[in-house]
């Protein structure tokens, strides 16, 4: 007992256990704010700018045109696109970064947009399945799609096409099999891949390293 009272883990002789509690209290609490100042003097000096929790203005380059808007930090890129701009060919089906429906290109690479934050995807090229089409003209991907009915419900064909159009981009001039490894990251529940594959390597044909129209 004598050990732990010179410990400080139980009250001395003539203290009160609401005294002794009321300090050690006091003692915990100083701690945490004296913690809390030490972290918020770091990151003033070295780390990123806290963001929120309300929301902040960003601008995102889409597609060749720099927009703005205010969102809360938590917002992602494809609920940016689609409930601030109604830019809405990229689909939100998964929203776990599994089945690829709202593929886009970020700085020319398909990147899922549902797990890509707003803020953070400020600075960078964003194209969406939208800049694709020149007026009535398809882009030779949609078209390949239309040709070989490579879409059924149709959930999946946009992020479909936006993967195969960075696919294409790095390799013009792919074999079947390749093209089933390059879109391996888009599920289509329907079961489209006969006709999907078919649609790369036919507008593989038509496209100058997967970047131009026929």
């Amino acid at each position: 007992m004598e050990k732990l009272e010179k410990s400080g883990l139980v009250p001395e002789a003539g203290v009160s256990r609401r005294n002794f509690l009321r300090g050690t209290s006091a003692m915990i609490s100083s701690g945490i704010i004296a913690g809390a100042e030490v972290l918020e003097a770091a990151q003033a000096q070295s780390g990123p700018k806290l963001l929120g929790p309300g929301k902040v203005p960003i601008a995102l380059r889409i597609n060749g045109i720099v927009k703005s808007v205010q969102v809360e930090p938590r917002v992602t890129l494809l609920e940016a696109l689609r409930d601030e701009w109604e830019i809405t060919g990229a689909k939100k089906v998964c929203d776990r970064s599994t089945c690829g429906a709202c593929t886009v290109l970020v700085n020319g690479k398909a990147a899922y947009a549902c797990s890509i934050l707003a803020v953070d995807a400020q600075g960078k090229e964003i194209t969406t399945v939208e800049s694709l089409a020149q007026g009535e003209a398809l882009h030779p991907l949609q078209q390949a799609f239309v040709d070989n009915d490579a879409q059924q419900c149709g959930y999946c064909t946009p992020g479909f096409v936006m993967a195969a159009k960075a696919f294409l981009d790095k390799h013009p001039n792919p074999t079947a099999h390749e093209v089933h490894k390059g879109l391996g990251g888009n599920l289509c529940r329907c079961g489209t891949y006969v006709g999907i594959t078919k649609a790369v390597l036919q507008a593989s044909a038509g496209m100058k390293g997967g970047g131009s129209h026929a």
